[in-house]
């Protein structure tokens, strides 16, 4: 799993983000906020702040409900359930070009406005509202990674280290100064759920940290470097496709990157003209392959410490699936995928 790292901030000096202590240093009078949020990471920030003593939450705003799953039924994001659940008032507009959804969030009077992951580019009269400044989440070490994916990309890119940033917001994507920033070493076997969840936890954390300082001008303002900036553009269902020519360690990095959404999936030839889908969970690379094996032969069933893999030819080594799901099936592992599709039973 991946690790938390202590690091150098924009403040100077080293920071143990667990030992900093937020709880015992909040802002008196509370700030008055308003959260700006949609999905799960966000509700984590928003879970920390009502939870929290320095912050008086006004609101939630979060997208409007869409619908979701084979019915088609709209489905409240999960910063709404949350904001419900504490008896918030939610506030859905579809965007803020209308200037009375403006007017309307300028009437709170509130000290900072908060966003995680709220899925719009915010106008410059909506930053504006607050008296403080406007602050967002970001799951990267900005300037990498700016944008809608940045867990994903992360990890399809190989890098090691990846973290959280607070940042001031301006007009642009991802594009404002650094107040604070916290890094987390990546493991090998770590993808995007495990990242997503640690990076969740860790964005909560830092973001009260960042406004324990505020009223006291604790917070700096990094510029960021133009020179190092990297792009993190919205996943699309499509690039989970695998291309099993392609070397096993970067096999390995799209597919934990992948997982869980939209998923690492492949056309594999059952019988010949017969396709059958198969999505895979993240493994291992494995060991050399045999002379002149195709990429993408499923080569049978490998031993490992961690118990019987699929082994799956890459353009260099094998690949070890531990589980995988045919369409229409539920997920089974490796040794029940062989036994019932390679006619492979063992045990």
């Amino acid at each position: 799993m991946a690790q938390g790292l202590t690091v150098a901030d924009p403040l100077g000096g080293d920071i143990d983000l667990k030992n900093a202590g937020p709880e015992q240093n909040y802002p008196k009078p509370p700030l008055r906020i308003v959260f700006m949020g949609t999905p799960d990471f966000a509700a984590e920030s928003l879970r920390a702040l009502l939870d929290w003593p320095g912050a008086e939450v006004l609101c939630a705003y979060t997208q409007p409900d869409r619908p979701c799953g084979r019915g088609q039924e709209c489905t409240p994001s999960p910063v709404k359930r949350l904001a419900l659940e504490h008896g918030l008032e939610v506030r859905q507009p579809l965007n803020f070009k209308d200037p009375a959804d403006v007017a309307t969030l300028a009437t709170l009077d509130f000290d900072v406005l908060v966003v995680a992951a709220y899925g719009l580019i915010l106008p410059q009269a909506v930053l504006d509202t607050p008296k403080r400044m406007p602050i967002n989440v970001h799951a990267s070490l900005l300037p990498r990674w700016r944008g809608a994916a940045p867990i994903q990309r992360c990890l399809e890119a190989g890098d090691l280290v990846t973290g959280i940033t607070i940042m001031k917001m301006e007009l642009g994507l991802d594009s404002g100064p650094i107040l604070l920033q916290r890094a987390l070493r990546i493991g090998d076997a770590d993808h995007a759920g495990i990242l997503h969840d640690e990076l969740a936890e860790m964005g909560a954390e830092a973001l009260l940290d960042a406004l324990s300082r505020l009223p006291q001008g604790g917070l700096m303002l990094l510029p960021q470097d133009e020179g190092r900036v990297t792009q993190a553009p919205k996943l699309r269902k499509d690039e989970g496709l695998i291309n099993w020519a392609l070397p096993a360690e970067k096999l390995h990095n799209h597919i934990r990157a992948m997982h869980p959404w939209p998923g690492a999936f492949f056309d594999w030839e059952q019988t010949p003209g017969k396709l059958l889908r198969l999505n895979i969970e993240p493994g291992a690379v494995g060991g050399d392959l045999p002379a002149g094996v195709t990429p993408g032969t499923i080569l049978g069933l490998v031993s490992t410490e961690q118990g019987q893999r699929l082994a799956i030819a890459t353009a260099d080594k094998a690949y070890l699936v531990p589980r995988l799901t045919p369409r229409g099936k539920k997920p089974q592992d490796a040794q029940a995928f062989a036994c019932g599709y390679l006619k492979v039973c063992q045990g």
